[in-house]
């Protein structure tokens, strides 16, 4: 589903997309949560009622690994990955593990 699919599916499936609203978090930037809401509604099929929470976490950690550079365990976040492929997240943050920091700045010293 594109983005232009996710808004389209938005237009014509209002009483869900008013729910999928309600999972925002306060602190969700507009640019956060386009790109998590997209994740959801790429999703939500697969996980209706009572597994709707499971979509959420696994929708927070997709999205905290792309924002907050959050590590989690390999698995998780190849499952997070595949369930997010051709989400398009524009300006998105690079993030560099300590270890890669420190090779960076010993090489530099060289």
């Amino acid at each position: 589903m594109a983005a232009t699919d996710v808004e389209d599916f938005i237009g014509q499936n209002r009483q869900l997309s008013d729910l999928v609203e309600t999972f925002r978090s306060v602190s969700e930037s507009e640019k956060h949560w386009k790109s998590r809401r997209e994740f959801i509604f790429r999703n939500i099929n697969d996980y209706e009622d009572p597994h709707l929470d499971q979509l959420l976490a696994l929708s927070m950690v997709w999205a905290n690994h792309v924002f907050l550079g959050c590590r989690y365990d390999p698995v998780l976040l190849e499952k997070v990955s595949e369930m997010a492929e051709g989400i398009v997240v524009e300006d998105a943050p690079v993030f560099k593990t300590r270890d890669e920091l420190i090779k960076q700045q010993q090489q530099q010293k060289r």
